[in-house]
């Protein structure tokens, strides 16, 4: 009996706890919208999203100038930087042609304002760059994409665990009320010599046993509570009830295919098309580059005056004709890599499809069960009937009624985990065939 007292005991604090806790009702449209809005994963993936949008922005370069400023002061003595000075300052004289001045000159200042400009004419190497950028951004926005449709399917299975939770909750509740009328049952016919100690006990085991049953429910409805609350980045982590009941849904599976569209498939062919590209940019590298550059500066003893200017423009055209050999391993290199991610991107295709089909058994596998268990659930429940009446008149061994209201329970629970599995494998085939 001291066991018993602690069973119960804990089960009270625990009905307490969850009487103390708040309860809230919630639909799947509102965790849906919730998670659309918090979920960290979702705003991870729109991170890395908005760094390969600036990427691609950085690729700019390729098209725009690149503009600087700069103003420099110097003071020197040196002979070669004094007459230059001198001269870009504009303020030579007759007698700075002394061969005495000039290799012993005076100490001169020279304040310089500095406009550059390069402009990129002709850079194909910069071009396929750009290409693999937008590219990898565009293969970054899919996977955002698919990261929130699997989010939206992660959301049905953690709903319909939270269903599943109160149905088993639900059950055993009622499993434990007929326990307890059984054990009022056998007490009363111990009492007048109709049953043994022996079947008493029995009874009050079954009854612990529920007791046990019970707990675990009402922990995984905390459990699947707390998983809804993680997916909605809600840190209040209180205590849902679903509006909706776990009931059977409809879904027809006929030609239902992978299509190439779908958001991760068709962000690894941009992948592909963004190492494709890079394996040209190398090639590229060997061709020489073509750029235009312009200055315009101003020159006095005197910082920030500008008493003498001049400007300076032209074309250059580069080519490194030899690096060691560096160019060509690293152009072998990111040919490799592009036929690695061809093939990467066949054998997810070719996985996908294997996915579907095992996805599509296991909807055929669960339509059959759920057909089996609900026959079973009948027999179960028309056979514990018989049972209660037969005992109720002493026609019935406590063994047999015991074994009949397990089996009932037990087909039950097997009944409401079928149609999670049912609506689950529907909810699957859906993701792996959504565009």
């Amino acid at each position: 009996m001291k066991k018993h007292f602690y069973i119960l005991g804990f089960g009270s604090v625990f009905s307490f706890l969850v009487q103390a806790q708040e309860v809230v009702p919630i639909t799947m449209t509102e965790v849906l919208s919730k998670v659309s809005e918090k979920n960290i994963s979702i705003k991870i993936s729109e991170e890395e999203f908005n760094q390969a949008k600036a990427d691609y922005r950085q690729t700019n370069a390729v098209f725009f100038p690149n503009i600087t400023a700069s103003h420099t002061a110097m003071a020197t003595t040196n002979p070669l930087m004094a007459f230059g000075s001198k001269l870009n300052q504009e303020i030579l004289t007759q007698n700075d042609f002394n061969p005495a001045l000039l290799n012993d000159p005076s100490q001169i200042e020279n304040y310089a304002t500095k406009f550059e400009i390069q402009q990129p004419l002709i850079n194909m190497d910069g071009l396929f760059q750009r290409k693999a950028a937008k590219s990898k951004m565009e293969a970054m926005s899919l996977k955002t994409k698919r990261t929130q449709d699997y989010l939206a399917f992660e959301v049905e299975k953690a709903y319909m665990q939270l269903q599943l939770a109160y149905k088993a909750v639900q059950v055993l509740e009622t499993t434990l009320e007929a326990a307890n009328a059984n054990k009022k049952l056998a007490d009363n016919s111990f009492e007048q010599g109709y049953l043994q100690r022996a079947d008493v006990l029995n009874v009050e085991v079954r009854v612990t046993e529920v007791q046990n049953q019970l707990q675990m429910a009402k922990s995984n409805v905390q459990n699947a509570s707390n998983y809804l609350s993680f997916l909605m980045n809600d840190e209040s982590y209180v205590m849902y009830t679903p509006t909706d009941e776990l009931v059977v849904s409809t879904f027809s599976i006929e030609d239902t295919t992978v299509s190439e569209n779908r958001s991760d498939i068709k962000a690894m062919q941009f992948a592909s098309n963004a190492y494709e590209a890079m394996s040209k940019s190398d090639k590229m590298a060997f061709l020489p580059r073509l750029n235009a550059f312009g200055s315009y500066e101003l020159y006095d003893d005197q910082v920030f005056h500008g008493g003498a200017n001049g400007y300076l423009f032209g074309a250059q055209l580069t080519w490194d004709v030899f690096q060691g050999s560096k160019r060509f391993g690293k152009a072998q290199k990111s040919k490799s890599e592009y036929e690695k991610s061809k093939l990467e991107y066949k054998q997810y295709v070719s996985k996908s499809n294997l996915e579907l089909n095992k996805a599509k058994r296991a909807f055929t596998d669960a339509e059959n069960k759920l057909k089996l268990t609900a026959l079973a659930l009948e027999q179960s429940e028309e056979s514990l009937r018989i049972r209660t009446n037969r005992f109720k008149e002493g026609l019935e061994k406590t063994s047999d009624l015991l074994i009949a209201d397990t089996q009932f329970a037990q087909k039950q629970l097997e009944y409401y985990q079928t149609i999670f599995e049912y609506n689950y494998a529907q909810a699957y085939l859906q993701f792996l065939t959504k565009e």
